[in-house]
């Protein structure tokens, strides 16, 4: 309604619809900040949800992966079906060790991991003998050629690999720790600012303030304060106003970079990331701008066409997923600037921000190619 309001403003009382517009939005405003508290938290959780989860990393080509379960079994009857050699080499020793350390080496089932490179329990050489990097030099003595047929393969990638698990297990947890932190601080947040616009909603609808907006809208279906403009034909009279909120619309289109919007992963959407608040707020402003002019013209055309389907419907949405994205990435950055914070918190909450502004870039990018394929349905001023 106050969109309405603002579009054929020039047929209506002007004072009136000035003082009834600014009631609405203040009205709209305050009850839409709940919700907006509420949709923002959910859309950071879950996208600090996607962004800590974790998967294994599937084997490398040409790796070999050490035997277990039934493979090891088979290994092992086949070491039975071969010759043994001298006493203390026995070839299912081999099978049995496959396991590796934090640091690289290899040890048995019954061998303790620090007498891997020296001696077994029992006083006899090792089956297995590894170096620093993982690497099979197989088990001294005449029976090592037969050990080391049967033995399952550890490769220096295993090794290695082994190693970089092992030693990103703390770091990994120490992110796990940030991630969690960031997602209490911003509940902690979103949530007393929710509560505030709940509280500050059920003011405005208990104040005398809405129960004057609310008759003077209840009025508008018998008192309608029409201007001069609006004597004519009723076609032709508001044609004008939409036509010209048509082109208010395309000259604020024409102003954003939408060559460049149409290139993906530009990171236009990163720039001044680092820098202050405003210099973030001055490169959406454009774009918020014409998301508000867009809902202009959409709803002049449905009062100019009541049964039509609303022009360039998509767009609006992609533009409002912008600005939901740029609102989470505010509320982000916000979080980011609380004082004595740990740093894996600080970390995870610029993870996030980074995240949110590629949601940005993304939403630009598909309204590039919304407008080109919609712009049909907007006929040239």
């Amino acid at each position: 309604m106050g969109g309405t309001l603002h579009t054929f403003r020039p047929l209506l009382d002007p004072a009136w619809a000035d003082g009834l517009r600014t009631e609405l939005a203040w009205l709209s405003t305050t009850l839409a900040q709940e919700h907006a508290c509420t949709s923002r938290l959910s859309r950071l959780l879950d996208a600090l949800s996607r962004l800590s989860g974790t998967a294994p990393l599937p084997p490398a080509r040409g790796e070999s992966l050490p035997l277990d379960g039934a493979a090891a079994q088979t290994g092992s009857r086949a070491a039975g079906a071969r010759p043994h050699g001298p006493a203390g080499s026995d070839p299912a020793a081999g099978v049995r060790t496959g396991t590796v350390d934090g640091e690289g080496h290899t040890a048995g089932d019954g061998v303790p991991a620090a007498s891997a490179g020296g001696q077994g329990a029992d006083g006899t050489a090792p089956a297995v003998l590894a170096d620093g990097h993982g690497t099979d030099h197989g088990t001294p003595g005449a029976g090592a050629g037969t050990a080391g047929g049967i033995r399952a393969t550890v490769t220096t990638a295993t090794a290695d690999r082994a190693g970089r698990t092992a030693g990103s297990a703390s770091g990994s947890g120490a992110l796990a720790v940030g991630a969690a932190r960031a997602a209490a601080l911003l509940e902690r947040q979103l949530t007393l600012a929710r509560t505030r616009a709940h509280s500050a909603a059920l003011q405005a609808l208990g104040s005398s303030r809405f129960h004057a907006v609310a008759d003077a809208v209840a009025l508008l279906a018998s008192e309608l304060p029409l201007g001069p403009a609006a004597a004519g034909q009723a076609t032709e009279t508001l044609a004008l106003p939409a036509e010209a909120a048509e082109r208010r619309l395309l000259a604020a289109v024409a102003e954003l970079p939408l060559r460049r919007a149409a290139h993906p992963y530009n990171a236009e959407a990163l720039f001044s990331g680092l820098g202050a608040a405003s210099a973030g707020e001055a490169q959406d402003a454009p774009w918020h701008e014409v998301r508000r002019l867009l809902r202009l013209h959409r709803y002049a055309q449905e009062v100019l066409n009541p049964g039509a389907d609303p022009v360039l419907c998509h767009a609006g949405i992609l533009l409002d997923r912008h600005r939901d994205a740029a609102e989470a990435a505010a509320a982000a950055a916000a979080a980011a600037r609380t004082p004595r914070i740990a740093p894996a918190t600080a970390y995870a909450l610029g993870v996030l921000h980074a995240d949110q502004r590629h949601e940005v870039e993304a939403a630009r990018f598909a309204f590039q190619q919304e407008w080109r394929h919609a712009t049909t349905a907007v006929p040239a001023p």
